[in-house]
């Protein structure tokens, strides 16, 4: 029986351990029938089975159309400068997909992300995830696990639907 939190289309089998970060990334692309899929359930389903909670005691969402990530940017160089430990997970990249994620300052690198990735479909039990939530659920597991100080999220639908 199908339920809200799946879909009929059948998927290919994930990325094996070990497997690249650009096997990870293309296999996502097939996972959910479409780019953009409204509604939170699927995501909040998957997150409650990752035990992915508050990622940190300070959340700061950068939200809008547009310099959401000059605006993150800008803000972790501040706070990195007054001492504090953040993270930061933004969307889209620029060159790179690891560019997303940020801690302390850095990129987070090909091994954590894949390992984010699997650990998120070990739970997803076939739950229709589009890229983007899948991402964004392996960037928060990777965040809560970095004690951080302060994590920015950057969030937005785009100015279409602002409108």
């Amino acid at each position: 029986m199908r339920t809200p939190l799946s879909h009929s289309r059948s998927v290919p089998r994930p990325p094996v351990a070990g497997r690249t970060l650009e096997a990870w990334l293309h296999w996502q692309e097939g996972l959910h029938p479409s780019t953009i899929a409204l509604g939170l359930e699927r995501t909040r389903e998957v997150a409650r089975r990752l035990a992915v909670g508050p990622v940190c005691p300070v959340v700061v969402t950068v939200a809008g159309t547009n310099g959401k990530g000059s605006s993150v940017a800008l803000l972790e160089s501040i706070l990195s400068a007054a001492g504090y430990r953040v993270g930061s997970y933004t969307s889209p990249h620029l060159l790179r997909y690891n560019e997303r994620v940020r801690v302390a300052g850095r990129s987070v690198d090909d091994r954590s992300l894949c390992q984010a990735f699997a650990a998120v479909e070990r739970v997803r039990d076939g739950v229709g995830l589009t890229y983007f939530e899948f991402g964004t659920l392996a960037a928060l597991y990777i965040l809560e696990r970095a004690r951080l100080d302060v994590v920015l999220l950057e969030v937005g639908l785009g100015g279409g639907w602002m409108r």
